[in-house]
């Protein structure tokens, strides 16, 4: 499955996030994920919909960790 990952600060008062899109699991897998996410990176972040934000700049960590969960990133 691919998915994108991007950084944004738009909206947020300059603060950066890692947003994490085009998961098509269900919600259940999405939190699990999203919940691996934030204890590997001792980080905080949410789930909305099927997007996943996590606080900071940690897109090549992401990246590591969604490649070894069989993901493939863009």
């Amino acid at each position: 499955m691919k998915v994108t990952v991007t950084l944004e600060t738009g909206g947020r008062r300059g603060k950066q996030v890692s947003v994490i899109r085009g998961i098509t699991h269900n919600p259940q897998v999405i939190e699990k994920l999203e919940k691996k996410l934030k204890s590997q990176l001792g980080t905080g972040g949410t789930v909305k919909g099927k997007v996943i934000e996590i606080q900071g700049n940690h897109l090549p960590k992401i990246k590591k960790i969604l490649s070894q969960e069989g993901y493939e990133v863009k």
